[in-house]
């Protein structure tokens, strides 16, 4: 059976299913799960993937190339579907469902018990009476954690016995340790300083932590007992350092996780922010493949994310809003065993947290894509701002320019991941029309560019863009959107409108302006695309005529048409290398011997 014939028959059995909720499970020819999916009305999801595939993406595409036949579970709610297709996913690890590796990778401070407790990073919990502090999903931050803190109060680093007193080793010579092995610190005393560093590390230090600390030390001046006194000095300039340093993220709720992901083409990175007791206490990144809407990712993310956790926060900030929002909320709220409410931060802090957690995630995914952070965030904040379902990755730009109708020029500027790719430009000469037209010239390079599309021929035009901006505004749009329409295509297109002084102001969809002044990356982005393809037009334009200027001067030769003009000015560039050219270098560009020796003679 052909492949039409196949989607065919997929097609009519997904239009007799029912309007009701349920999970259904793709299969490939050999009978394996390749995706599950839960629907609130399953005829209606379940038909989507097998009609046009214009509206879907690269991911969707391949996954229902590779259908060959689907099941379905009907189920009575929805939330009882999402909790089917989230059992379903875990059994069976479909290749196209967004699969977190659950390498229970969890990290954990441990302190020690005992006379002399030492605190230190682990991986395992122990039934050893200590003390684990946790857990962390990043190894990094406990061991800068812990390194941190044991400067900062002077504990060990060794595992000697203080119990006899012993040689120093370097780092008390150097600072870092204040020496029981020698007793130069009481055990009590020790185990105080232990006390602290320990509250240090699940609270970090408050400024009335610091100033009982400070009575202490003015104490154990007064006591004379200088050398605790300076100990305690010593201890209370590095916190102050440390959180200089740190500038300390602090979260006006206690227990929260935020999320925030940041695309490029089909990659996507999501970043968490986790708070703990108001303070930042880790973060971490997760790379997604397979191109889906922005507002999707959550849906599939969170299931494996969340899933048998024992640490749901009651408070949890995404970037994007999702429809499937109230239904996670109320698995959530029983998988934790309390209430727990998503949200989509508009301004205040939290959008701040949220803001800062789209720049790590798009620092992340340009590590993997070789390309800024900038650039990352500045396509992340584009398609936003647009509505886009994802970053682009290809932006295509065009302008006109003529003078007075003369020399009716057009360009083309691409831009991949952000940057020039002065590679694939492209010039067109308007060829369908004499005068000034901005709107007819727009169409007819749009339409030379979508015909060379379908014909393949030229490396600039093999790839269709995730985004085309055109330098102007509604005329330019209804101009060009009816000949994206007459190539059967679907592409996002919008207008750059300038100010009174050339500069991008905002941009349109035909309807109401959408100004991006306030999201600054994006706009450094819109108006850097706008100046380089208003520069190559206009240069081309500039160039066509010094052309023309110059074709007229030399059809004033006898024997010299327009045609030939323009075979000696693209074979020697300027007047001056014709002058100097010899008779043997003209007829190699293609003259006749007659009109050859009429070129030198007039020169001469």
């Amino acid at each position: 059976m052909d492949s039409e014939a196949k989607l065919r028959l997929l097609k009519d059995k997904a239009n007799k299913l029912p309007l009701t909720p349920g999970v259904y499970i793709m299969k490939n020819a050999k009978g394996e799960i390749i995706y599950v999916g839960k629907a609130k009305a399953l005829k209606n999801r379940v038909t989507q993937y097998f009609g046009s595939h214009l509206n879907h993406t690269a991911k969707v595409v391949k996954m229902v190339e590779n259908v060959d036949q689907f099941e379905t579970i009907l189920c009575d709610t929805e939330y009882e579907a999402l909790m089917l297709e989230n059992s379903l996913i875990k059994q069976h690890q479909p290749k196209y469902n967004i699969l977190l590796k659950d390498d229970k990778g969890y990290h954990y401070i441990k302190v020690t018990d005992g006379n002399w407790p030492l605190i230190e990073a682990t991986k395992n919990i122990l039934n050893d009476k200590a003390e684990y502090i946790g857990p962390y999903y990043s190894g990094y931050v406990v061991k800068n954690t812990v390194d941190e803190t044991l400067k900062i109060f002077k504990l060990p680093t060794c595992k000697r016995s203080f119990d006899k007193k012993s040689k120093a080793c370097l780092n008390y010579h150097i600072g870092l340790c204040s020496a029981p092995c020698m007793g130069k610190i009481s055990q009590s005393e020790y185990k105080e300083t232990v006390r602290n560093a320990v509250s240090y590390i699940k609270g970090g230090a408050e400024e009335s932590d610091i100033e009982a600390l400070e009575s202490k030390m003015n104490t154990a001046a007064e006591n004379l007992d200088f050398e605790y006194a300076a100990r305690l000095r010593d201890r209370i300039s590095a916190i102050r350092r440390s959180r200089e340093k740190q500038k300390v993220i602090i979260s006006n709720h206690r227990r929260q996780d935020v999320f925030a992901i940041s695309t490029a083409g089909e990659e996507a990175c999501i970043n968490v922010l986790i708070f703990r007791e108001g303070h930042l206490v880790d973060k971490k990144h997760f790379y997604l493949d397979g191109a889906i809407k922005k507002s999707d990712y959550y849906s599939e993310f969170f299931q494996q994310y969340y899933s048998d956790s024992v640490d749901i926060p009651p408070e949890i900030a995404v970037d994007t809003d999702f429809d499937e929002k109230p239904l996670f909320e109320n698995w959530l709220t029983e998988q934790r065993g309390g209430k727990v409410t998503i949200c989509v931060p508009q301004r205040g802090q939290q959008k701040q947290l949220v803001d800062m957690c789209l720049s790590n995630a798009a620092q992340e995914l340009s590590h993997k894509l070789e390309r800024s952070g900038k650039e990352t965030a500045a396509l992340s904040e584009l398609a936003d701002v647009l509505g886009l379902d994802k970053a682009p990755v290809r932006i295509e730009s065009y302008d006109i320019s003529n003078t007075a109708g003369t020399e009716n020029v057009g360009s083309m500027v691409v831009f991949i991941n952000g940057r020039a790719a002065k590679n694939l430009y492209r010039k067109f000469k308007i060829k369908s029309f004499i005068g000034q037209d901005d709107f007819r010239s727009l169409n007819e390079i749009l339409d030379r560019r979508f015909t060379e599309y379908r014909l393949g021929n030229d490396e600039s035009f093999k790839t269709l863009p995730d985004l085309i901006l055109l330098d102007g505004g509604k005329g330019q749009l209804s101009a060009v959107v009816p000949v994206i329409q007459k190539h059967g295509l679907d592409l996002p297109v919008f207008g750059m409108v300038k100010d009174s002084k050339h500069k991008t102001r905002a941009i349109t969809d035909g309807g109401e302006d959408i100004h991006i002044k306030a999201n600054r990356k994006a706009f450094t982005l819109v108006n850097m695309i706008q100046e380089e393809v208003h520069r190559v037009a206009i240069s081309y334009h500039r160039q066509r005529q010094k052309m023309s200027t110059l074709q007229l001067e030399l059809t004033n030769i006898e024997g010299v048409g327009p045609k030939t003009a323009e075979k000696l000015l693209k074979t020697f560039k300027t007047i001056k290398k014709i002058k100097e050219a010899d008779p043997e270098s003209l007829k190699k560009a293609g003259i006749s011997t007659k009109t050859a020796i009429k070129i030198i003679e007039h020169f001469k």
